[in-house]
Formats: C-alpha cells, sequence, structure tokens
C-alpha cells in the first residue's frame, strides 16, 4: 500500500479559524486571515472542536493518492459519501500482462491457502486473457475480476469528513486494510494540522468507546485538549 498526500488547503487551522471567527468580525475573511494571532486562532479552535460546530471544519480539504490496495478496500471506502473519488477504471485499462493482487496477511501466513490463492488468481488471470484476446470487450472481462485485484484511487475530503473516517477506520474493528489505510492517512494529516487532529482516530482516543457491546474492551491512552 502507498498512501501519498497530493494536496491540502493550505494552513488548514488558520482558513477554518478564520471562516468561524469571520461570523462575529467586523471586517473579511481576508483581513481575518492575514491579521489574526496564533493565540487567537487557537482560541477559536478550542471553541469549535470543544462545542462541536463543525461545519466551519469543511472549509480545509485533504487530497491522497492511493495505490496498491484491493477493491475489496475501495468498496468500502466509497461508502464514506461526503468524499470525492477518482478510481483506475477496469472498464478502460486493459491488465494485458495480468494484475496485481493484495493479498491477506490470514492467507499468506497459511502456506496451503497462500499457494491455493496464487493458483486461483493465476486461472483468473488466464480465463480475462482469453477474453481479451477473443473480443470480449474489457468492461465485460472485468467480471472476472476478484475483490484481490489491486486498484489505485484518489480521495479528497474535507477535515470533518476525516474526522468522520478516522473514528470509524481507525478502530480495531475495522477490516484491516482499510485501517491500515486510515492510519496512514492520520499520519500524513495530523503535522499539517496538529491541534485539529490531536484527538483524531478511534473514539476511544477521545473517551468513551462508540462501538458499545461490540467494543474491543482494550484500554486506550485518552487524549485531552488544553
Amino acid at each position: 500500500m502507498q498512501v501519498e498526500l497530493l494536496y491540502h488547503t493550505p494552513d488548514p487551522e488558520r482558513a477554518i479559524a478564520t471562516a468561524a471567527r469571520l461570523c462575529y468580525a467586523p471586517v473579511g475573511a481576508s483581513e481575518l486571515m492575514e491579521s489574526m494571532s496564533e493565540e487567537r486562532m487557537y482560541s477559536v479552535l478550542k471553541t469549535i472542536m470543544g462545542s462541536g460546530h463543525f461545519s466551519t471544519l469543511e472549509h480545509a480539504s485533504y487530497t491522497f493518492a492511493v495505490d496498491g490496495v484491493s477493491r475489496a478496500l475501495t468498496h468500502q471506502l466509497v461508502r464514506h459519501r461526503l468524499a470525492s473519488y477518482n478510481q483506475q477504471s477496469q472498464r478502460y485499462v486493459k491488465f494485458k500482462d495480468g494484475f496485481d493482487t493484495v493479498k491477506p496477511p490470514t492467507i499468506a501466513e497459511r502456506p496451503e491457502a497462500s499457494a491455493e490463492f496464487d493458483r486461483l488468481i493465476a486461472d483468473i488471470e488466464k480465463a480475462y486473457q482469453r477474453f481479451l484476446e477473443a473480443g470480449v470487450p474489457a468492461e465485460d472481462a472485468r467480471y472476472l475480476l476478484p475483490n484481490a485485484a489491486e486498484t489505485k484511487i484518489v480521495v479528497t475530503m474535507n477535515v470533518r469528513e476525516l474526522l468522520h473516517f478516522f473514528t470509524h477506520r481507525c478502530c480495531s474493528r475495522a477490516q484491516w486494510e482499510i485501517r491500515e489505510l486510515a492510519n496512514r492517512m492520520l499520519e500524513l494529516a495530523r503535522p499539517t494540522a496538529p491541534y485539529i487532529f490531536m484527538d483524531a482516530g478511534a473514539s476511544c482516543v477521545r473517551g468513551r468507546c462508540s462501538e458499545g457491546k461490540m467494543t474491543c474492551g482494550k484500554p486506550f491512552p485518552r487524549v485531552k485538549r488544553d
């Protein structure tokens, strides 16, 4: 899996604080952006994060390039509807030299299961190539491709949606592959807005687990804002 932060709103914390402060300021946003002190900015951010008035978080966004993940992962990822996606197409891209796959660790660590996985993928690749050679359009030949097929996707989320995504997908109950993706995205995002992403992650990072009776039960060091 390769995850890269392609772009994010410049100075996202200042942009968010400016948007929030504008509601109560007699001057315009551009002047606020330039004149707001660091102390005032963090005071505004503390109010936002503490009060739950998260609409202002939508004024900053992040774009990630994600390679080497499975279609099983992206089927889960696109359920986060308040985001934008562009994914490598199996309709227009012909995998004439075969296709890469993602093998789950629980299969890779079992020699017999791993070998069976490889045999099945090889059979699918051969059938896929035969279909293409027979003139079957790629958009129809792709029906053979498995959830394990490797794909690439570009993801853009605003900060509010990112925090929601991290809450659900950094959790130990999330499927292993999308949990790894969420953790890597958080690692890239946190340095760009350390105050906002201070306690980002599974709900237990901030306090009580939100999983109810499905909780893993493991204690987690809780982060408290100043």
